[in-house]
């Protein structure tokens, strides 16, 4: 295209420099550059830990979602719907396996599909059980949108792991089978019970109890109902279920001194929650949300109901919340007590990515919060205490990493 000033060139090609201009508008290029981490260690100076180092434990894993520690200091991650690798020594010189730990379920191949979350037994020392979440598929539906979609089944397995493998796997909780998936997360209470999220982002199943999507899940070490369960007898009511009225749950932790059980919850767009998982109590979802549409006008008139619990934390704008944890240890002094959650993303934006540190009062009320991590541009999918009481996250990248936090020398 030629452009001369005062000549039918200019003219004529106005048209196109507007076309132009409206696919730019309509198509923007978002989200900073791609950043590749470095060999590291890396130093930031913190609100209440000043001074804290991150170290590159392993990396070369594909998408982790999940991690959970082995009490001799190794790890098994989770690589989305994909494998378990083993990490040797994760807490001191850290050796990524090269092979994927056999046993567990076959990848998936499609998008939603396969492994989410993992965790070890409370007893593991003595017993080798873990548990995990994984999307189990279905047979293509040649009916759904796009062609040849694979309903999913959201099924809760568990194994023991000899050190190499996970064997005797059985699956010991199974849900519906519905067109479409999403994430999950479990997480054993102190009473003996394990709690399980699950997803229910696009549909009105997250206020129907006869379905276990959208919900939090309460079941025995077993895969069997409670009989406490809020929902037990009522018919037509799935007994495995705590809690209703949740959109997409990627996020869940007990407290280590009171028990109290919080999930982290997806808004649409914005109003991300962390709330107080409460028996028998609806959350929402899709009738109310502090959310917007992703076209931007606000999901619900309202953003909570007469019978709706509030969220216990909130982020406006969303922070793509993901895995979290309390800290209880001793080694990084200044966060003792706080609750951290994993984002992928800030305000919709790719590839802003933090840590969301959370200072709680005794009742779970929240004091304040600070973003960590962001100059890492990472997307933090998942954080855990170690066994030698430091911090660790993974990245949710193709060269993704697991990170340690630690406080410098000048921090203790």
């Amino acid at each position: 295209m030629r452009i001369r000033w005062g000549s039918s060139t200019f003219i004529k090609s106005l048209p196109l420099l507007a076309a132009a201009a409206t696919a730019d508008a309509q198509q923007p290029s978002i989200g900073v550059a791609p950043i590749t981490l470095g060999a590291g260690p890396y130093v930031f100076d913190t609100a209440e830990q000043h001074r804290i180092r991150v170290d590159i434990v392993v990396r070369g894993l594909a998408h982790p979602f999940s991690f959970a520690f082995l009490p001799n200091g190794d790890a098994l991650i989770v690589e989305r719907g994909a494998n378990v690798r083993l990490v040797e020594h994760a807490t001191t010189d850290a050796v990524l396996s090269p092979t994927p730990v056999a046993g567990a379920p076959v990848p998936a191949g499609f998008r939603g599909g396969g492994l989410h979350d993992i965790v070890i037994h409370p007893e593991f020392a003595t017993n080798g059980l873990v548990y995990f979440t994984y999307n189990s598929p279905g047979p293509p539906d040649p009916s759904s949108t796009p062609p040849g979609r694979r309903p999913v089944a959201l099924t809760l397995a568990r194994a023991r792991f000899d050190g190499k493998a996970l064997v005797d796997a059985e699956d010991i909780f199974v849900g519906e089978m519905l067109p479409g998936s999403s994430g999950s997360r479990i997480a054993f209470a102190p009473d003996g019970y394990v709690f399980m999220t699950t997803g229910a982002p696009f549909n009105d199943a997250a206020q129907r109890l006869d379905n276990v999507y959208g919900k939090v899940l309460r079941l025995t070490l077993d895969g069997a109902i409670p009989d406490d369960n809020p929902f037990v007898g009522q018919p037509g009511a799935r007994g495995e279920i705590y809690t209703l009225g949740h959109r997409d749950q990627l996020g869940l932790a007990v407290h280590p001194v009171s028990g109290a059980v919080v999930a982290a919850e997806h808004g649409p767009n914005g109003g991300d929650e962390v709330n107080l998982i409460l028996p028998g109590r609806n959350y929402g979802w899709p009738v109310y949300s502090f959310g917007r549409t992703y076209e931007g006008p606000r999901h619900s008139a309202v953003p909570l109901g007469p019978d709706t619990e509030p969220p216990q934390i909130l982020w406006i704008p969303s922070i793509a919340p993901t895995g979290m944890a309390f800290y209880g240890a001793d080694r990084i002094p200044g966060w003792k007590g706080n609750l951290f959650v994993g984002s992928a993303r800030r305000g919709e934006i790719p590839r802003t990515g933090s840590l969301e540190r959370v200072v709680l009062n005794a009742n779970l009320e929240e004091l304040r919060r600070e973003s960590l991590l962001t100059e890492l541009h990472q997307r933090i999918r998942d954080v855990r205490e170690g066994p030698d009481g430091l911090l660790y996250v993974i990245t949710d990248e193709d060269d993704g990493a697991l990170l340690r936090i630690s406080p410098t020398e000048s921090a203790q």
